[in-house]
């Protein structure tokens, strides 16, 4: 199918493109376009205007500050997949990145674009959220930051305010002594997580001194599971102690997305199983010396 006619628009600059989002209030910003476009030709979206904001350069890159990590809006999956900052810093996301849709996918869409969509099924705000990160966004009245789990409000919907631009996404760092992983049940068709669970371990003599769990595709969005977290806090993260944290995964499970694909119940039940699993993961990356 063919998408409705709408106006195109390729600014120069960060105050040109929020200028246009406040002129034309229908409009839609374009970035990789992999979600926006697909849903275009169906005529799910139809804006009356485009605004590509593919030429910002200043919107991509990847910066290490101390310990914070510092990633442009319109830094792509594939950038992130390769950083080698990323993948001594803050691994998962680069693990996350990696599983992402196929290459074409990897090498077009942002991350940047993943967060501001908003989908139930992606898996950046599913790690994002785990890590605690936060977004900076910019407008008209210009620049806030939103903490991660206050940005994501509701399937397909964000914190974003009118002509707002998420512009780049601060997370911290993590090395010797703390793990993480990311594993996800992927739809064999989109690649898309059925369910998704990022994982995150802080080790100290042997025991969980901090661990983060959340869960994505479960419900309209990203889920931390605190009651499994507690669960595992100054413990020693043996076999069966693991299993009794994920087993609370489904309390943190209210509403569960059903679908032709996998009902609620069986999501509630999946995200158990990962997430036995990502802990194990990210406990045993966090215990290596």
């Amino acid at each position: 199918m063919y998408p409705s006619p709408f106006d195109y628009y390729r600014p120069k600059t960060l105050a040109e493109a929020t200028e246009l989002l406040v002129q034309h209030k229908d409009a839609k910003v374009l970035a990789g376009g992999h979600s926006l476009l697909p849903a275009m030709k169906l005529r799910v979206a139809a804006p009356t205007a485009l605004v590509d904001i593919g030429g910002l350069r200043e919107l991509q890159g990847i910066e290490l500050s101390g310990t914070s990590l510092k990633i442009g809006a319109l830094t792509t999956h594939a950038m992130i997949a390769s950083s080698e900052i990323i993948q001594k810093s803050c691994p998962i996301l680069a693990e996350a990145a990696g599983q992402i849709g196929d290459l074409q996918v990897r090498n077009r869409g942002t991350i940047g674009g993943s967060l501001a969509h908003a989908d139930p099924a992606a898996d950046f705000p599913t790690v994002i959220t785990a890590l605690g990160g936060s977004m900076s966004v910019s407008g008209l009245k210009g620049s806030r930051t939103i903490a991660a789990e206050s940005f994501f409000v509701d399937l397909f919907t964000t914190a974003l305010g009118p002509g707002e631009l998420l512009t780049s996404i601060s997370v911290p760092v993590y090395g010797r002594g703390s793990g993480g992983a990311y594993l996800k049940h992927s739809h064999p068709a989109s690649s898309y997580a059925v369910i998704g669970i990022a994982a995150l371990a802080e080790m100290k003599a042997g025991k969980c001194a901090r661990v983060s769990l959340a869960v994505g595709g479960a419900t309209t969005k990203p889920t931390r599971a605190a009651a499994a977290e507690r669960a595992l806090m100054g413990t020693a993260p043996d076999a069966a102690a693991v299993a009794r944290a994920a087993a609370k995964v489904a309390e943190a499970i209210h509403d569960p997305i059903s679908d032709l694909y996998a009902s609620g119940e069986y999501r509630r039940h999946l995200a158990t199983v990962l997430a036995r699993r990502a802990l194990t993961l990210a406990i045993q990356r966090g215990q290596v010396p």
